[in-house]
């Protein structure tokens, strides 16, 4: 399972850089990474999404943000799974982006994981303020 798992984290970082770098994204395999619906739990408090048509709109405006305010890389810093079950992860992420001007912001995102199909899918994740810190580093 963790083999599995550092595979899909390593490629969810590559799409990411990829779509980083102004390449197309790659809308189908990102909505392959997450489970038919899926809760997000931040300060900003919990909130669940369907992996639909209106999430696939979504993922390259979602890039085009980060590009906007000067994301250059998101690389895994550390990568730790924890085993649940048979079926089920969690997978701390800690992330390290690069952003113009020489800045650099750190930060954890919790990842819960189903693999009933002996595939990865993200059915919940944990952040922080995201918008909190991008604000105090003078990104938006």
């Amino acid at each position: 399972m963790k083999d599995k798992i550092q595979t899909f984290f390593a490629a969810y970082e590559q799409r990411f850089n990829d779509a980083l770098a102004g390449q197309q994204v790659d809308v189908n395999e990102t909505t392959a990474a997450f489970a038919d619906y899926f809760v997000e739990s931040s300060p900003a408090g919990v909130m669940g999404g369907k992996n639909d048509d209106q999430f696939k709109e979504q993922i390259p405006k979602g890039f085009e943000f980060y590009r906007s305010i000067g994301t250059l890389s998101m690389k895994i810093g550390q990568l730790d799974i924890t085993e649940l079950d048979e079926f089920h992860a969690m997978a701390k992420v800690h992330w390290i982006s690069a952003y113009k001007g020489n800045r650099q912001i750190e930060f954890d995102v919790h990842y819960f994981l189903n693999m009933l199909n002996g595939t990865p899918k993200i059915f919940a994740y944990i952040t922080g303020d995201e918008q909190k810190v991008l604000s105090e580093n003078g990104l938006v």
